[in-house]
């Protein structure tokens, strides 16, 4: 399935450890997982998610992920959709939970989680850290500000190793 490429619109909330309660302040440990086709009933439009995730998932090229709490696998806080390039790793879609969205969304810093797991799998790749993403215009600074992405033409950025490193030390003490 040939696709345009998708320009994501989240938001780093928060480069927490984990993922933090807004309520509360406590963090909570995350684990990343590949989304298996049950997973997909709770993630439909109807749940309120914006994408299609059957289809990020029915398609053979894409690597599509689940970030959830420790001991607690049933909760989906996001999700992120990536594809092996040659010599990066380039993010198709990233969503968080209908509930982590907005200003009244329950926990910070799911999106930065997922964006330090997609530089984890570069490093794992032997791309040294690098992603790719595209990305609508007004949030080209943000993700240059809050990622360390650098903007490379048109709607295009690139996560350099260094950044990579950095996110990847934030959120995974491994």
């Amino acid at each position: 399935m040939k696709r345009k490429n998708e320009q994501l619109d989240f938001l780093i909330d928060d480069l927490t450890n984990s993922i933090k309660n807004r309520i509360s302040g406590d963090s909570f440990q995350t684990e990343v997982a590949k989304l298996v086709t049950k997973d997909l009933k709770s993630v439909t439009k109807k749940a309120g998610w914006n994408f299609n995730w059957r289809a990020e998932l029915d398609d053979d090229v894409n690597e599509v992920y689940k970030l959830t709490i420790v001991n607690n696998p049933a909760v989906i806080q996001g999700l992120i959709s990536l594809k092996i390039e040659d010599d990066h790793v380039f993010m198709n879609l990233l969503e968080s939970a209908p509930f982590n969205m907005g200003k009244e969304k329950l926990y910070e810093g799911v999106p930065g989680n997922l964006v330090a797991y997609v530089c984890k799998v570069s490093f794992r790749h032997g791309h040294d850290g690098f992603v790719a993403f595209t990305a609508k215009t007004k949030l080209i600074e943000h993700y240059e500000k809050t990622l360390g992405a650098c903007h490379f033409g048109g709607h295009k950025m690139i996560i350099p190793t260094e950044a990579a490193k950095k996110l990847i030390d934030r959120y995974f003490k491994t």
